[in-house]
């Protein structure tokens, strides 16, 4: 691999979608939409969460991660860079695949909000009912 060569991948979560530029780096950063992640997602629950795909054990070396990411809410946005960044480490290592498997990062979570129906207020939720 070549020094400035890197690998892109797309994670979902909701409806957030991010896409991601995994680079080998001499130190570890993680760059959200132009911003540091832990300034981008203002809570550590939530900058932790986008950056435990490199905090796995097996992750050896330090890696530059730029994401775009767009829809959904921070949190939901936050696990789409995870899942990005685990699907772009997989792509450069299959070794690491077993791990991040393992740790549930692969997988997509297939949560999502459920469509309203006709004649309901919301997805579940009726107009009162009156007797008289």
């Amino acid at each position: 691999m070549a020094e400035n060569t890197y690998t892109t991948a797309v994670g979902r979560r909701k409806t957030a979608t991010a896409r991601v530029k995994v680079t080998p780096a001499a130190k570890s950063s993680v760059t959200v939409n132009g911003k540091p992640a832990n300034e981008y997602f203002n809570t550590k629950e939530r900058d932790s969460i986008s950056k435990d795909a490199l905090l796995v054990e097996e992750v050896t070396g330090t890696y530059e991660v730029v994401a775009r990411v767009s829809g959904g809410g921070i949190s939901a946005q936050a696990e789409a860079v995870r899942h990005a960044i685990s699907r772009a480490l997989t792509k450069a290592d299959m070794g690491l695949r077993a791990p991040l498997k393992a740790a549930g990062f692969l997988k997509r979570d297939p949560r999502a909000v459920e469509r309203k129906k006709p004649g309901l207020r919301k997805a579940r939720k009726r107009p009162q009912w009156s007797k008289r």
